[in-house]
């Protein structure tokens, strides 16, 4: 029981610093409900979803792979080719999501129309296309979608540190010691991801967008992008 404790408390602080120290775990929730507007109980079911995703496929493959007898290493480079994918994936997401927000952000340029009035002759009017145009132009499906592409990332995504930590209970065929530290593991990643997720979203709130709101779309994707390059490249 003493070593277990131990793995169960090494367990809720790798899940904590790997979730911290990896900014793909919150930024694309973030940058998302800002772009999209969601309303905080949407961004809190969006991230508890994704986050369920991220940590039941690793564990889901690491009880396979020990039932099976499968070697660590094996495991952990099963984990790391899921990884890849998952960077390409955020890449490839961020990038498409990115144009279409420059697109969308030169639909809501400012222009300039005449208009006639009468005999009182052609004035120019000066205006942009608001929300309530926009909407038309982001449609129901991608706006339904976006949450599923975002699960799927994250479910390709794998927990690298929490595979390790169920060689223990496994190798004394402690089911309770499983299900323990794939719980703890589990509930601290999400809840830290949550907790990061929940405060930066309420303060980005704050922050006067001004001229920039028309380019949140592209920020977003610009952000996701930059998260799956630092993934790939930087090994973050």
């Amino acid at each position: 029981m003493q070593e277990l404790t131990v793995i169960v408390i090494t367990a809720a602080s790798i899940g904590l610093f790997h979730t911290l120290l990896g900014p793909d775990h919150y930024l694309p929730f973030i940058v998302m409900a800002q772009a999209r507007k969601w309303s905080l109980v949407r961004t809190t079911c969006i991230t508890v979803l994704c986050g369920t995703g991220h940590v039941l496929s690793s564990v889901v493959l690491g009880i396979i792979g020990i039932a099976l007898g499968i070697s660590i290493n094996k495991l952990e480079a099963a984990e790391s080719f899921r990884g890849g994918i998952a960077a390409w994936l955020l890449i490839a997401f961020g990038a498409g999501y990115f144009v279409w927000g420059v697109f969308l952000s030169q639909k809501n340029r400012p222009h300039k129309h005449w208009h006639a009035h009468g005999n009182t002759g052609m004035p120019i009017h000066k205006h942009k296309h608001s929300k309530d145009q926009l909407h038309v132009h982001e449609g129901g499906k991608t706006k339904n979608l976006t949450p599923w592409i975002l699960f799927t990332i994250f479910a390709f995504g794998p927990c690298e540190p929490l595979i390790p930590l169920l060689i223990y209970p496994a190798a004394k065929s402690s089911v309770f010691g499983l299900a323990l530290i794939t719980g703890v593991f589990g509930v601290v990643t999400i809840m830290t991801m949550l907790g990061i997720v929940i405060l930066l979203s309420l303060g980005a709130n704050l922050l006067p967008m001004g001229r920039l709101e028309r380019y949140t779309h592209a920020l977003a994707g610009a952000t996701i992008c930059l998260c799956g390059i630092a993934i790939r490249f930087l090994g973050l």
